[in-house]
């Protein structure tokens, strides 16, 4: 997971000193977009593959099936709605800088939102499918081979083709991921042919489970968009850089929790109460994780610069007031992670979904107000909400669990 979050950070760099602040700041705007849809494609689908399938294997054909098919339906909407709601988009930015600022083209957005919603979808399915069957170093392969062909790609295109504009590089960015779902798709083959089909029990828990990634994303993408609306555009480049590099930060802590996740739904199929103790060590384990992450973060933050380009004058400062999230999102993971593996999708989304909605109004009115400083409040404000929200239902519904099961135990002769 190490080497698939150096390679992110790479093609980062390389995308930033190609692309320029103003080119790769609209880049950024546009992938907060994506970034929300690619958590509504599917419907949430892949959640009751990792659960089914890591306790029925048999079950893998036809729920193969219905997250492919959803994907197709979902996607196809999310891309001419996306397209269409950033050429809007564009022009309110443009009314709102008071110029033209750089245009945005139908088939670039269209590239762009088949690349990286739909295309992206289906590959994190391979990974999925990989961890519900068991595979975890399929898995891994999986994840650390995408990274690196975005890196590839990246620097195929931006160093020996010098492209240098939005519009080159959407075109590369889609084909290099459909390259790679082609790879995906060959992968999977040798497990079975998907039966085409939707399992309607299963659509409601979906779209809670995507809602609490789709809300999450929202949170942490809304300030990208309104800090584009009140900044120079430049200033949108030098804060996405630092966000893409949190976001690619939190991946130990991701692939963390996609290991756990299997195991916690088999320790708490028999009350979840049975689980505690593996959340316990998971919690230790993610909170070592984001320490550590946040200390080489800080630490090597004044060297950002040099790798990403002299132009992004406020890198090193973003990412330090940024780096310090990576703890509160350790501390809250194992908790979220528990009440979704033990089938409780209602409660973690109440958790999720309140915190991110009102959090996403708490970021977009403190970015209004007094970007950045009022930014970096909200962000951490909003995930020490988290913490405390989800232990706290997490221990009340262990305490019932062992309530229950002590009950039975006295109830049975």
């Amino acid at each position: 997971m190490a080497s698939a979050a150096l390679s992110q950070l790479v093609t980062f760099a390389i995308l930033a000193r190609s692309l320029g602040p103003i080119e790769f700041g609209l880049f950024v705007q546009i992938s907060a977009v994506t970034a929300v849809a690619v958590q509504i494609c599917g419907l949430g689908a892949s959640d009751c593959l990792l659960r089914r399938v890591s306790r029925e294997p048999a079950s893998y054909r036809s729920l193969l099936g219905h997250n492919l098919v959803l994907i197709g339906l979902s996607g196809a909407v999310l891309v001419i709605g996306g397209v269409a709601a950033m050429s809007s988009w564009a022009r309110i930015s443009s009314w709102a800088h008071m110029s033209s600022g750089p245009s945005l083209d139908t088939p670039t957005l269209a590239l762009l939102f088949l690349g990286n919603v739909v295309v992206v979808r289906v590959i994190l399915l391979v990974e999925t499918v990989f961890l519900g069957l068991g595979k975890v170093d399929a898995a891994n392969r999986a994840v650390v081979g995408f990274a690196v062909a975005r890196m590839a790609t990246a620097a195929l295109a931006c160093m020996l083709f010098q492209v240098s504009s939005l519009s080159e590089w959407a075109l590369w960015q889609c084909g290099g991921n459909l390259l790679f779902a082609l790879v995906g798709a060959a992968w999977l083959r040798p497990l079975g042919r998907p039966r085409f089909t939707i399992l309607r029990e299963e659509l409601r828990a979906g779209i809670l489970f995507s809602s609490q990634f789709v809300m999450r994303a929202v949170r942490s993408n809304v300030d990208l968009l309104v800090i584009g609306l009140f900044t120079p555009i430049e200033t949108v480049g030098s804060y996405g850089v630092a966000r893409r590099i949190i976001d690619s930060s939190y991946l130990s802590i991701d692939a963390l929790n996609r290991l756990l996740y299997p195991r916690l739904a088999r320790e708490s199929r028999d009350g979840l109460h049975l689980a505690w103790p593996m959340a316990k060590r998971a919690l230790i384990a993610a909170l070592a994780l984001s320490v550590t992450t946040f200390l080489i973060l800080f630490m090597l933050a004044p060297k950002l610069p040099a790798l990403f380009g002299r132009d992004y004058h406020d890198l090193s400062f973003f990412v330090r007031c940024l780096s310090g999230t990576i703890v509160l999102i350790g501390a809250w993971a194992a908790a979220i992670d528990l009440l979704g593996a033990s089938g409780r999708q209602g409660a973690r989304a109440w958790i999720l979904n309140g915190a991110n909605l009102l959090g996403s109004a708490l970021l977009a009115v403190a970015t209004w107000l007094a970007a950045p400083i009022g930014t970096f409040i909200a962000l951490y404000v909003i995930d020490g909400a988290i913490v405390v929200a989800a232990w706290l239902v997490l221990l009340r519904l262990v305490r019932r669990s062992r309530l229950q099961a002590q009950e039975l135990g006295r109830a049975s002769p």
